[in-house]
């Protein structure tokens, strides 16, 4: 099943904790989330089902409405490069908006399937 990270993350969501991220199909709808969300700073994410997002330009950050804007490029209907072998990227149809984080540390868990095995790595 291939979900983008906002289905994922709204999935995993409690009803009761406030929204820190809101999709966005435009340029002008990213600056739509972000005043709802409020705060100075904002990641603004290319939605495609694509990983090493950021080193293909499809996540930046934003430090205004007005870089907001630039950086909600590719706007929906742009391309974001996704993988060298496919440097014509993939069309992006939604973008992430969300505050930026203040934490000092991240960490990144995976889990993959082995279909041959059936057996979780």
């Amino acid at each position: 099943m291939k979900i983008h990270e906002y289905q994922a993350r709204k999935s995993c969501a409690s009803s009761a904790s406030r929204a820190t991220r809101l999709p966005a199909f435009s340029g002008a709808e990213a600056t739509e989330a972000a005043q709802k969300l409020g705060g100075s700073v904002w990641v603004v994410k290319a939605q495609i089902h694509a990983g090493g997002r950021g080193k293909g330009g499809g996540v930046k950050l934003a430090r205004s409405l007005d870089e907001l804007q630039s950086a909600g490029r590719p706007d929906p209907g742009h391309a974001a490069e996704d993988a060298p072998d496919r440097p014509e990227g993939q069309k992006v149809r939604r973008l992430l908006i969300e505050e930026a984080p203040t934490s000092k540390k991240e960490y990144y868990v995976a889990a993959l399937t082995d279909a041959r095995r059936r057996a979780w790595r």
